[in-house]
């Protein structure tokens, strides 16, 4: 059987080395690995699907799924592999002068966000509006780039009624937080300030992993930041490449879960690893970065919901209508 070539674009994941450098195979397939700047990544492919298969945002690949109707006028499908997974309590930062002790303060407030799009800010709003009884409406939000001006949103939106957001294309939330113009921010990344030990900006929660696990115990809600994406007519014409692409994102995910697994005299400098892998084994049931859809099914279709709810997405999608039929199929041995 002659292989063929498809380019790959992602990060520098270590659960995606071992299928990177070779040493796990995607049957029938020649992968051409390419590495660029996250952002850069999801753009290029997000307006020009430059290669076959993508690292993408979740938010952002629901939000281009969901512009059409009818499955078949859709150029671009999702494989059940998530290169980044994160919980997002510890993404809620408040100016201690605000008088923000629970999210329930929030309401009436001004809140920061990189973009409303941004895939860990549907999750915390999700949480905000469902958990913590807030809702969206109550809100000023205000959007502006973390550390750098100028950000802007990168999908159409269709705000729900009652949502209003001011562009601030000239700050940073960063600056505006510290400065007090806003109350709390929502934002992927850690700002600078609170790196730098700046007293005018702290976490909500004292305990954001504390909250994170109980969140996921009662919810089941494992958030996906990442999928990996690739374009429809590579599956047209190979109907067979996606399930093999997949088994091998797997074999190789399962390869570098075997690795932190082993004990002993850890390959990584993190002190105390083996005790919290433990911990966490037993937490997620065995398997701490479940691939494939059953196992997900949960965390898929309520993030879904959250993007439609919120404007993201223009239709309610369903966890099997962005994945391909029979990806990840039972298989008896």
């Amino acid at each position: 059987m002659k292989k063929i070539n498809l380019t790959i674009a992602a990060s520098d994941y270590d659960h995606f080395r071992d299928f990177r450098n070779g040493e796990v195979q995607a049957q029938g397939i020649e992968p051409i690995w390419l590495q660029h700047e996250i952002h850069e990544i999801f753009s290029r492919f997000a307006a020009k699907r430059e290669w076959d298969v993508s690292e993408m945002s979740f938010a952002k690949f629901t939000a281009q799924m969901a512009e059409h109707e009818k499955p078949e006028d859709r150029d671009v499908i999702a494989l059940p592999v998530f290169a980044s997974r994160v919980f997002r309590l510890s993404s809620l930062y408040v100016n201690p002068s605000k008088g923000i002790r629970t999210a329930a303060d929030l309401k009436g407030k001004r809140v920061g966000l990189p973009e409303w799009a941004q895939t860990a800010a549907v999750y915390t709003r999700g949480w905000l509006e469902h958990e913590a009884g807030v809702p969206l409406t109550s809100i000023q939000w205000v959007q502006a780039g973390t550390e750098d001006a100028g950000r802007t949103e990168k999908v159409d939106l269709k705000l729900p009624d009652g949502i209003n957001i001011i562009r601030e294309s000239e700050k940073t939330l960063s600056d505006m937080i510290v400065r007090g113009e806003l109350d709390a921010i929502m934002t992927a990344t850690i700002p600078l300030p609170y790196q730098r030990r700046d007293p005018n900006i702290k976490r909500l929660f004292d305990d954001p992993t504390g909250e994170e696990v109980k969140y996921f115990q009662r919810t089941g809600v494992y958030p996906i930041m990442h999928i990996i994406a690739m374009r429809k007519a590579v599956l047209d014409e190979y109907p067979w490449a996606a399930r093999n692409l997949y088994l091998a994102f797997l074999e190789s995910k399962d390869r570098a879960m075997e690795r932190i697994f082993e004990g002993g005299a850890s390959r990584y400098p993190i002190p105390w690893l083996n005790d919290t892998v433990m911990k966490l084994r037993d937490l997620f049931k065995g398997d701490i970065y479940p691939y494939g859809l059953d196992a997900n099914y949960t965390t898929l279709e309520t993030f879904l919901r959250f993007c439609f709810e919120q404007g993201v997405a223009k239709r309610l999608l369903k966890p099997e209508d962005i994945f391909p039929a029979g990806i990840n199929p039972q298989v008896k041995t």
